[in-house]
């Protein structure tokens, strides 16, 4: 099997390349990352697991640097079976804190970006006649809380997108997954951008309180692309704010995320 993973080097992109390694012997693994440091890191630990990886540099917003892997992996390998496009950056603040600099910036990477590995892999699986995209995107694309107004939208504009590449490469027997995870322990934190230093301490929190690990969320994505799940819950509570937005009148949905907004201003305006 070989996989390609945008932002391979750290979190949970790593934990899937690592996952993936120890489940599937003689794995060949792409680690696409603008960090080189921690990419070659990524496949000296693939390596030790018996898995043939190597590094590329890879900045999603640059269509040379694209272009490039798609190049590269065509050259290595002829052929590949999985794309995860997982590389992004988390964005906080209120509507009035968030730019549209802001905006534009966490557009260009986690949406533009995406768009652009995912246009590069199409013409290469389409010749080998199959192929499969996973797509990361958020618990925050399907129920989205308040003060995360550019990451709600980003995220929501992933599971839109995945759900057309679903329908429209479909036919050329490419199939697709959507990832949803909440919060997990993670390096995300470190990309966030915010204006506003309650933002920071909101989030901080939101990861020191979650209840998996970026292994076990890894594990939990491999179970269900393994069974070619198309939207791809990872936490409990997830999946149980997501059956609630279906099925609870929405004034009643509105209402009750409402209070919990009030708490979250409470809490903003505090450490603010």
């Amino acid at each position: 099997m070989r996989i390609v993973i945008t932002g391979g080097a750290t979190g949970l992109g790593r934990a899937i390349a690592v996952h993936w390694a120890k489940k599937v012997a003689g794995l060949d693994v792409c680690i696409a990352d603008i960090n080189e440091e921690r990419g070659n890191n990524a496949v000296a630990e693939l390596s030790s697991l018996g898995a043939n990886a190597f590094y590329i540099h890879c900045d999603i917003t640059s269509d040379s640097d694209v272009r490039a892997l798609t190049q590269t992996v065509e050259s290595r390998w002829g052929t590949v079976d999985l794309v995860f496009n997982n590389a992004g950056v988390a964005t906080g603040g209120s509507l009035l804190d968030e730019t549209p600099e802001q905006w534009q910036w966490v557009f260009d990477i986690n949406v533009l970006g995406m768009v652009r590995v995912t246009r590069a892999f199409v013409p290469l699986m389409r010749k080998q006649g199959c192929g499969y995209f996973v797509n990361i995107a958020s618990q925050a694309g399907l129920t989205p809380i308040p003060y995360m107004g550019s990451y709600n939208a980003v995220k929501a504009a992933v599971v839109s997108f995945s759900e057309t590449m679903k329908l429209e490469l479909g036919p050329d027997n490419i199939d697709v997954s959507v990832v949803c995870p909440s919060f997990f322990k993670t390096n995300l934190d470190e990309s966030m951008r915010s204006s506003n230093p309650a933002s920071h301490k909101m989030i901080n929190k939101f990861f020191a309180k979650a209840d998996m690990t970026k292994e076990e969320v890894a594990e939990s994505i491999y179970q269900q692309v393994s069974k070619k799940q198309f939207l791809i819950l990872t936490h409990k509570l997830g999946k149980r704010a997501f059956i609630l937005k279906k099925l609870l009148p929405m004034q009643r949905y509105i209402n009750n995320m409402l209070a919990q907004t009030k708490s979250m201003k409470r809490a903003m305006e505090k450490q603010s």
